[in-house]
């Protein structure tokens, strides 16, 4: 028999089916048992005012009142354990499609273990491995060392497989042997598909089995020293950097291909604002197209690439205040669906070489949640409910993942978070075995205090 444990007094909020009040939720073997109303009227998660009707309120509350006896009577007297969420946000699990975790291959910049520690203390419970490893997961049995590693773990792992051998652009993998060994989804993240036959082929082969391509999007035949936007922040370094033509391109091409295969394509890290605006007119003429958006993109331009230097280089870089507000704007209305941090450790070694050296990335797991609080829901950009949704929900659709919900019967997958928490962001407290991070130093709002995974608790701020 797993633990159970008692959340009491939080506000729960499930994008999946609109909830949005206080509740208790009892936990046990590895799932939600029973979610108990309190004593107040429902809100719905638009908002709405619930009503004034007091005799449905009166019977609303007498309802209350039995779910409470009747826990009293046969389960509070065997809870284990009891989460006072008083002030408290509990939503589910956030899910993240898009970490590097560098194992195989590169584990003195992060390891499965270290991770899935990072994830946790970020409040994610799900995550899905990019595939440029070393070996790359290419290949069955890298795949199944990923998966197997990632089962030892306190957190739901899983993978993407390579759409090419040795992501080489070349030929690609055996995609429905990969599928059938784990894998969720198919990338080269890192490293853009240039050959427009080779993605076609793939594309008419995901759409056969039904699951997703995700797309690195830049073109590198425009591109002089990527990382570094092509602009103010390339001007002052002294390089070419990297223009936004190269994401329009790539964008633009793999829409059109995407319309003649029918395939499901997710264009990842967007950051231009013409991207956006590409992927906005492409849903709105049927086009099974999804989009992600990085914390960091939408919260930094290209001004914190002068600020920071290497700390804030990546691919794509950052860009303008426009293509920021653009992709703010992208989350507000769905046409961008998901929050993925791009979570990408490297060591402070190499970091420290000169601009055109650094590797790009940054790491990202345990600060998506207060940026997105500061940036899109202090700033009155998005509903909270709307947020949690581009964390949780929309990314385990897309990947068919049994994540993103909070519903009796359903795995106990939670995250527990005080919005209003401030803390400062220092190199002292990060879990994850890097810290390249332009945050670090930063006051943060908003604080994961529990992650629950599978009905245990896998991190507490306590």
């Amino acid at each position: 028999m797993g633990k159970s444990i008692l959340i009491k007094g939080g506000r729960v909020i499930d994008p999946a089916s609109g909830l949005d009040g206080i509740r208790d939720i009892l936990i046990r073997d590895g799932k939600i048992e029973r979610i108990i109303p309190q004593n107040e009227p429902e809100k719905k998660a638009s908002g709405n005012d619930p009503g004034n009707d007091e005799g449905e309120n009166r019977n609303e509350e007498n309802r209350n009142e039995e779910n409470r006896d009747e826990l009293n009577c046969d389960g509070l007297n065997r809870v284990d354990e009891i989460i006072d969420a008083s002030g408290m946000i509990v939503a589910p699990g956030f899910v993240d499609v898009h970490v590097h975790f560098r194992d195989p291959g590169f584990t003195q910049k992060e390891d499965i273990f270290t991770g899935a520690r990072s994830a946790a203390k970020g409040g994610y419970t799900s995550v899905v491995m990019m595939a440029n490893t070393n070996p790359t997961i290419d290949n069955t049995e890298t795949l199944k060392y990923v998966l197997e590693k990632g089962k030892q773990t306190d957190i739901n792992i899983y993978a993407c497989a390579n759409v090419t051998i040795g992501m080489k652009g070349e030929t690609l993998t055996d995609m429905e042997t990969l599928a059938k060994a784990g894998a969720v989804g198919f990338t080269d993240d890192g490293i853009p598909l240039v050959k427009e036959e080779i993605v076609l082929e793939a594309m008419k082969r995901s759409k056969a089995l039904g699951m997703p391509l995700s797309f690195h999007e830049e073109d590198p035949s425009v591109i002089e020293n990527n990382g570094i936007n092509r602009g103010k922040a390339s001007e002052y370094f002294g390089i070419g950097g990297s223009p936004r033509q190269a994401e329009i391109n790539m964008v633009s091409r793999d829409i059109e291909l995407a319309k003649k295969t029918g395939a499901i394509i997710d264009i990842q890290h967007i950051s231009t604002k013409e991207g956006v605006e590409l992927v906005r007119q492409a849903k709105a003429a049927g086009v099974n197209i999804h989009a992600e958006a990085t914390p960091h993109h939408f919260s930094l331009t290209e001004e914190a690439a002068i600020e920071h230097g290497t700390l804030a280089k990546m691919n794509p870089p950052l860009r303008e205040e426009a293509d920021r507000q653009a992709i703010v704007r992208g989350l507000a209305d769905g046409t961008i669906d998901m929050i993925a941090t791009d979570h990408a450790p490297h060591t402070a070694e190499e970091k420290s070489r000169e601009i055109t050296k650094a590797p790009s990335g940054i790491i990202g797991l345990e600060t998506a949640l207060p940026l997105a609080i500061e940036y899109l829901v202090d700033s009155n950009e998005m509903k909270l409910q709307d947020v949690l949704a581009a964390m949780s929900t929309n990314p385990a659709k897309l990947y068919k993942l049994d994540a993103g919900y909070i519903k009796a019967g359903g795995p106990a997958d939670l995250c527990i978070f005080d919005p209003e928490a401030a803390y400062i962001y220092t190199k002292e407290s990060i879990a994850s075995k890097a810290c390249n991070s332009p945050f670090i130093g930063k006051k943060m709002t908003g604080k994961v205090c529990y992650t629950i995974c599978r009905g245990k608790i896998v991190y507490s701020a306590d």
